[in-house]
């Protein structure tokens, strides 16, 4: 997982950006061994506990996905609003959509 705020801010600065209605994912080749994930969910997604809720439900859906993942890749997962209310479904959906249009799921990038 990113912590630390450097990792985040590289991302942020050098990373392309797949955008969905329920989240953004900010995308960086680091040529490393692994991918590593972090997540963002601002105080517009709602109250502590809910933005807990949606790390956690995100967390999840990368767990699954995890064999998948090609090496060498940083993802920052921002979570919008729409995702507190949407359904394990459409949250599989939409993160499999972007990271596979990002390169990161089963592939070179699409775009």
């Amino acid at each position: 997982m990113l912590t630390r705020p450097a990792d985040f801010a590289a991302i942020q600065a050098r990373g392309t950006s797949r955008s969905h209605p329920l989240m953004t994912a900010r995308i960086l080749r680091t040529g490393d061994d692994g991918v590593r994930f972090g997540l963002a969910t601002g105080r517009a997604v709602g109250g502590a506990v809910v933005r807990n809720r949606v790390r956690r439900r995100l967390r999840e859906a990368l767990r699954v996905m995890a064999p998948s993942f090609q090496p060498g890749w940083d993802v920052l997962i921002i979570a919008r609003p729409a995702l507190v209310d949407a359904d394990h479904a459409a949250l599989v959906e939409a993160l499999e959509r972007l990271l596979r249009r990002g390169g990161v799921l089963g592939g070179p990038a699409d775009a």
